[in-house]
């Protein structure tokens, strides 16, 4: 039996972001907000470069572990990366990394400025880096203003669609940012998928 919607499929931008909305239910996604918002969060602030100051990120983020009451949601996960991957990218994967519940407050100006996932993470020597990055969009646009999420994949800017549930994926190599939360909160859910180096 298949885990998703067959009235859903994935489909490709002009830019080359990949999108797969209808996804999963309303309930689906309140269990996954409501499991991040229990959860503690830090403030993710990263500076710019050299200068101590103008910081290019405020967001609150959690550690969204694998456990016995988000394994399924782990698993159905790891379909959906296997779905994409197969489909769009064929990049070799060896799993996903724990996933990363992110709140950008519109009373902090919450953002993410321009980035790129791609690389190993120096804490964990071990951790092959990330290839694949996915964004679940978890609020309802009509509760937040701006937060926009944008990627840069060549020469067009693509926009991410706002719905509900959408699955938003794109290479871990390519530029991308949230813009500025002007008012509300957005929240989502973001999973990367690792694997070797690029050869």
């Amino acid at each position: 039996m298949s885990l998703f919607n067959p009235a859903s499929s994935p489909v490709i931008t002009g830019g080359g972001l990949v999108v797969w909305e209808n996804l999963f239910t309303p309930a689906e996604l309140d269990a996954v907000e409501q499991i991040g918002d229990r959860l503690h969060q830090e403030k993710a602030e990263l500076l710019a470069k050299n200068t101590g100051r103008d910081s290019i990120r405020v967001t609150r983020v959690a550690w969204l572990m694998r456990d016995a009451q988000t394994e399924s949601f782990y698993a159905r996960m790891e379909e959906v990366v296997l779905r994409l991957n197969a489909q769009f990218f064929r990049y070799d994967l060896s799993g996903v990394m724990t996933f990363q519940y992110a709140v950008y407050d519109g009373t902090e100006g919450g953002h993410f400025d321009w980035h790129k996932d791609y690389g190993k993470d120096y804490g964990a020597p071990d951790q092959e880096p990330r290839k694949l990055s996915l964004s679940i969009q978890l609020s309802d646009p009509a509760n937040y203003q701006g937060g926009e999420l944008e990627v840069r994949a060549g020469n067009i800017t693509d926009v991410a669609p706002k719905t509900r549930g959408a699955v938003i994926a794109f290479p871990s190599y390519v530029l991308h940012r949230v813009t500025p939360t002007t008012s509300g909160i957005r929240k989502s859910l973001v999973v990367w998928a690792v694997g070797p180096e690029f050869k």
